[in-house]
């Protein structure tokens, strides 16, 4: 068993090597500039339309809303990522690895806008009349070589079915249940049942039940935890500028260096630009392709504007809640800390940290709580992410509640069972499932940028 998880984490770190980091944020910067930096500089136009009355209306071909579309997306990826994966980062690769967060967050806003934009522009309706599309069907209906499509959206579809089960669900079940379990002395086997139920009620209403549960818990519960953690870094602002300067400086230092508000950590650029990536791709999930297939459910006739809507999530996952939770951290003076084993803490243990340097044992149950709604809104996210990649797997909708039965009960054994496993197959699941994916944005990449240009002039007028 041991050497079985020494070759499963082999192959992790294989497939999230440089050439895969290369690969995501490659693609980013050449979507970036065949697009002529309209992503950018459309930035502004994108925030303001997602609050628009028309962004929340259902006019047009769709299930939902254009706002809810984005709020389904946002659910599978505002989670764990955001208060585990970039303390994590800051601890393995120094807090300089926030600022490659940044900067591949701002190349992902292109991959973002690519992927959801083709994914509106060559859906499908299904025999209920319900809209299907996702990077598989964009695959199928718009790569030239149809031989090659038809097998690229298969594996992306095969990856995404997996990816769904395990960092979509299993690994969120267990974040949930050991956060209620150390904060609130919950048992496993009590939270596991609970949150199995009241997956199936929500997931058994299809994209309509879980969208309406999205548009309300994601702003709230975002506005919840960026609240809290602004208190925190407020709470520390004479350090902030401290925190901020060692930030920048280990972000570009080719010399491993450390010491100051680092505490035990030595880190160089190399390794805070490969855990920055790796964690902002794996907190925000641009150009993996998960974040299309909700997007493909809006009510719009505009691929282009519904590309500008989604985008936007990138932005709010990295740029603003992985931001807050950083500078909360940095600013703390937590970082490089050790419990009693003279281990370093890290993960949610550091962030936790974090908030009780201002609010105290209250900081602990907030971060718990945060961590519970963002996992749980992760699961009903994914859940209609991986059920339409089954869908297409298996050529229709009739077996569906199939699947919708087995993710509940694959909660609760994510719930209760302890998951290091689950994480590298998940990472695994995610890494080729993304391949396909940037492939099919590169040879199509030219068609992006034709569109957006073309909507450029509308938006002009």
């Amino acid at each position: 068993m041991k050497e079985f998880s020494e070759l499963i984490q082999k192959i992790d770190d294989f497939v999230w090597g440089p050439a895969m980091l290369v690969l995501m944020v490659g693609t980013g910067i050449i979507l970036t500039v065949r697009t002529r930096f309209l992503t950018w500089r459309n930035l502004g136009h994108a925030i303001r339309s997602t609050f628009s009355k028309e962004a929340r209306s259902t006019k047009g071909d769709g299930d939902v809303s254009s706002f809810s579309a984005l709020t389904t997306a946002l659910a599978a990826t505002i989670g764990t990522g955001n208060i585990v994966g970039v303390a994590t980062a800051m601890v393995s690769g120094g807090p300089g690895a926030l600022v490659w967060m940044w900067i591949s967050a701002a190349f992902g806003l292109s991959s973002k806008f690519s992927e959801c934009m083709l994914a509106v522009k060559y859906r499908e309706i299904n025999e209920k009349g319900e809209m299907c599309g996702g990077p598989m069907y964009t695959m199928r209906n718009a790569l030239k070589h149809k031989k090659l499509g038809a097998v690229m959206g298969w594996l992306f579809a095969f990856f995404a079915t997996i990816a769904s089960f395990g960092i979509g669900n299993m690994t969120q079940g267990n974040s949930i249940s050991s956060a209620l379990q150390a904060t609130f002395h919950v048992p496993v086997e009590a939270t596991g049942v609970i949150i199995s139920i009241l997956v199936l009620i929500i997931i058994i209403g299809g994209i309509k039940t879980i969208s309406s549960v999205s548009s309300v818990v994601v702003p709230v519960m975002a506005l919840f935890y960026m609240l809290c953690g602004l208190i925190v870094i407020f709470g520390n602002l004479r350090n902030l500028p401290a925190g901020l300067s060692m930030i920048f400086q280990m972000a570009f230092s080719v010399k491993a260096i450390g010491g100051g508000m680092c505490g035990t950590i030595v880190a160089s650029m190399m390794n805070a630009m490969r855990f920055g990536v790796a964690r902002g791709v794996f907190s925000n999930e641009a150009g993996m392709g998960s974040a299309a297939i909700s997007a493909s459910a809006a009510s719009t006739d505009s691929p282009v504007q519904q590309g500008y809507i989604n985008m936007t999530g990138t932005f709010w996952d990295t740029i603003v809640v992985c931001t807050i939770t950083g500078l909360a951290i940095a600013s703390s003076g937590v970082l490089g800390m050790t419990d009693a084993s003279g281990e370093l803490i890290e993960g949610s243990a550091l962030t936790i940290e974090a908030f009780k340097t201002v609010l105290g044992t209250p900081g602990a149950w907030l971060v718990s709580i945060g961590i519970t709604l963002f996992a749980f809104s992760t699961i009903l996210g994914w859940e209609y992410q991986g059920e339409k990649a089954w869908e297409y797997l298996m050529g229709t909708h009739r077996y569906n509640m199939i699947y919708r039965i087995a993710f509940s009960i694959v909660v609760y054994i994510g719930c209760t069972q302890t998951l290091k496993l689950v994480w590298s197959f998940s990472d695994i699941a995610n890494a080729l499932m993304a391949i396909p994916n940037l492939i099919c944005l590169l040879l199509l990449s030219g068609e992006v940028a034709e569109d957006i240009r073309t909507y450029q002039k509308t938006l002009k007028k």
